[in-house]
């Protein structure tokens, strides 16, 4: 069996075993009370008994003229305790002490409390148990009175019979009570979890594409459960949204490029002039790095729409990282013919992811050198200021027009609009603005000094 196997289970079985373990655990208790209770029961009823037949013997004792004790017996008093076939009945009457009047002289009597004109309990007589009363009288004789002790016992039989009845009716009532407490416990159930049934019917009924919320009525309890659904559906079609649209825009913007690559490769082949053929090559290869740095650039920006505040956020120099890539881009601005410079001192830390700030960086130097044209100078600062960090590059080149500068944050909005051709993919300021937010940084777009060229600066709060 698999994990998931052996880890499902029955929520409706689960409940019913809590119920019968704890139900039959009550009622184990519950028959303990219970026999208790029926033994007390059984024994007052008997006892009752035995005292009125004790009673009624006691009223035929008399004085006879010797002053000796007479007891003309009742049977119908003993026939009171013969209700139950099986149990034999047993009597003894004792005059003054010493004096044996009549009856099973064998036959045990019990001690009775000073003051205590009747006392019942337990004894054994000829080897079976039996329930005794003893009950103190006296006789008139007119001018005394001669007291005596009439004792009647029976055998236990039917008391147990009694005790075991009461017994095994409370125990069919304490069964049929667990027995409709689980089917109770089962039709509750089953009618609580069918809200959980219709929304695993609205799931198992949508299509792939429909990610909408779910709008199933269901128990508080498991609003909770519907709710962390209906999030991680947001949170996936968000998902699915961003691949589509990186999807779509590796189709736009790559056509051009391969359509590019693809004329100059049919050019070459058909042309016989090796100078022709080494052109046509060199503005496929062209082509063939537009095409990279595209497809690089949106895969940056693929994982930014994924990419959330995490633990791969820690403090980094920023001074540090900056001058590095500056340093990187030197040669890149040499051929343009743009002196390429570094401000910055000390260290400047910042809690930063530093990939993502490696790319932020990168694509602003990147810019500028496009954008900034030959003989131009570009410069990228890192320092404090107001107790903010920040990060610029700036240039004396065109700039950007400040009516233009809200659109080029968009993706694919290109700031060159001189028509000169440079090869941008209208991602690089867009993938900036978006890893500043995902900092927390904000983005600026300010003129260069003197009102010339442009400077964006990057924004962090500081640590």
């Amino acid at each position: 069996m698999t994990a998931a196997a052996l880890s499902a289970y029955s929520l409706r079985r689960r409940l019913l075993a809590w119920l019968l373990v704890s139900t039959a655990a009550i009622g184990a208790i519950a028959m303990i009370d219970t026999w208790d209770e029926a033994i007390d029961t059984a024994n007052e009823v008997s006892d009752r008994v035995l005292a009125g037949s004790a009673l009624a013997i006691a009223e035929r004792v008399i004085v006879s003229e010797d002053g000796s004790l007479e007891v003309d017996i009742p049977y119908v008093a003993l026939e009171m305790l013969t209700s139950a076939a099986q149990d034999r009945v047993f009597y003894r009457v004792d005059g003054p002490p010493g004096t044996f009047v009549t009856g099973y002289q064998n036959l045990p009597s019990i001690q009775r409390r000073e003051g205590q004109a009747a006392a019942f309990g337990d004894a054994v007589f000829r080897g079976e148990p039996i329930r005794v009363a003893a009950l103190a009288r006296s006789a008139s004789t007119g001018i005394n009175s001669v007291p005596f002790t009439v004792t009647v016992a029976e055998t236990t039989i039917a008391r147990q019979q009694l005790t075991h009845a009461i017994l095994l009716r409370s125990a069919l009532r304490i069964l049929f009570m667990i027995l409709g407490a689980a089917a109770i416990v089962w039709v509750a159930v089953t009618l609580s979890l069918r809200p959980l049934y219709r929304f695993s019917e609205a799931l198992s009924e949508r299509s792939p594409d429909d990610l909408h919320p779910i709008t199933e009525r269901v128990p508080n309890e498991v609003q909770g459960l519907v709710d962390t659904v209906n999030s991680f559906m947001v949170r996936l079609e968000g998902a699915l949204d961003a691949l589509r649209h990186f999807t779509g825009n590796a189709g736009h913007q790559l056509r051009t490029p391969l359509a590019i690559v693809r004329t100059q490769l049919t050019l070459a082949r058909r042309s016989g002039n090796l100078g022709e053929v080494q052109q046509a090559a060199e503005k496929a290869d062209e082509a063939v790095g537009d095409a990279e740095r595209i497809l690089a650039q949106l895969l940056l920006m693929a994982r930014i729409d994924a990419a959330s505040r995490s633990t791969a956020m820690r403090q980094l120099d920023l001074v540090d990282l900056t001058r590095t890539v500056t340093a990187e881009h030197v040669p890149r601005a040499a051929e343009a013919g743009i002196d390429l410079g570094f401000e910055g001192e000390g260290e400047v830390m910042a809690v930063v992811e530093p990939i993502l700030i490696g790319e932020l960086v990168k694509n602003l130097v990147s810019n500028a050198l496009l954008y900034a044209g030959a003989g131009a100078e570009v410069t990228v600062r890192v320092g404090t200021q107001q107790g903010a960090t920040f990060v610029e590059v700036e240039d004396n080149g065109p700039g950007i027009p400040p009516e233009r500068r809200e659109t080029v944050l968009r993706r694919f909005e290109r700031g060159d609009t001189s028509g000169q051709g440079r090869p941008g993919t209208g991602l690089g300021l867009p993938i900036v603005d978006e890893i500043a937010r995902l900092h927390g940084a904000s983005l600026g777009l300010e003129d260069g000094s003197e009102g010339r060229g442009l400077k964006v600066r990057v924004t962090f709060l500081m640590i």
